[in-house]
This record gives structure tokens, sequence and C-alpha cells, in this order.
């Protein structure tokens, strides 16, 4: 029950962050309404690394196949405590970023299989200040999925963007 409970939070949030992102021209994911400010594209590998380390890596820890996310590259331009670049010469295309946003997504939704009731209630290997266990790795990451979407609406808002509908 707790897993179908965490996987619809996962994909309503989601939902909800394609929405946004479907108002936002690709044109203008590198684009910072002040220098300090981290663009669309930022927050999009951001979350995409963050909910590959709160669901995959925490839960299930590093697999061969996760060789494909090029987890490396991921972590030094959008993991916690990196600087957004303005050029978007310095990272991936929107159509790459996207496209790894969404793998590592769909990975996630895949791996719910592996939920177990006991699975859920283990202890995570790392410590984190919000949570102590895996279901609260997994919970934890729709959570600071909806916060980055915030921002990405703030985002859009600044850049001037309207409702494409």
């Amino acid at each position: 029950m707790l897993a179908e409970i965490i996987l619809e939070d996962l994909q309503q949030v989601r939902a909800y962050t394609n929405d946004m992102l479907s108002h936002v021209d690709e044109s203008l994911w590198f684009r910072q309404p002040t220098p300090d400010v981290n663009h669309v594209a930022w927050q999009v590998g951001h979350i995409a690394i963050a909910q590959y380390a709160l669901c995959l890596k925490r839960i299930r820890g590093v697999r061969d196949e996760d060789h494909f996310f090029d987890l490396d590259e991921y972590h030094r331009l959008f993991g916690k405590g990196s600087e957004p670049s303005p050029s978007e010469h310095d990272y991936p295309t929107p159509v790459e970023i996207r496209r790894t946003f969404d793998r590592i997504h769909q990975c996630v939704i895949d791996s719910r299989v592996e939920w177990t009731d006991e699975l859920l209630k283990t202890a995570v290997d790392s410590p984190h200040p919000m949570f102590d266990t895996k279901a609260g790795s997994l919970r934890f990451s729709a959570k600071h999925e909806m916060l980055h979407t915030g921002q990405i609406g703030l985002l859009r808002r600044q850049l001037g963007c309207t409702f494409l509908r």
C-alpha cells in the first residue's frame, strides 16, 4: 500500500513538472534572470540526478545498467552545490537533459516491483536530515522535485513565458 502511494506521488509530481516545462521554450532553458539564479536546464538536470540518488542509488544501489545516465557528468553539472553557467555550451542540449530526466524517472517507475514493505522500512545507508528509511528517501524525492518545479514556475514568469494552451 505504501509503495502505491509513493508511486502515485512520484507520478503526480512528474506530471505537474512536465506541464510546467511545456510552457518554457527550450531556447530559454539556459537564460538566467540574474547571474546567480539557476536556469531551467539546471533545474531539470538537478531533478534528474537527485531522483537517481534518492530513488535508485539509495534504494537498490548503483547497477551496471546505470552507465547510460552519465552520472559523474550530471553530478558535476547539476549536483548539490554546482554552480550554473549561462553558456549552453557547458551543458548537454535540452533534448539530452530531458531524455536523461525521463529515463531516470522511468527507471524509478520500473523499479516499483522491488519496493516491498520490508525494503521500504529498511534504513538508508547514508543518513539524511529529512529521512532515515528507504520509504522516506522515495517520499522526499517527490517533495524535492516539487520544490524545484516551483522554481521552474518562477523562472517561467521571470522569462516572460505564457501558458501555451
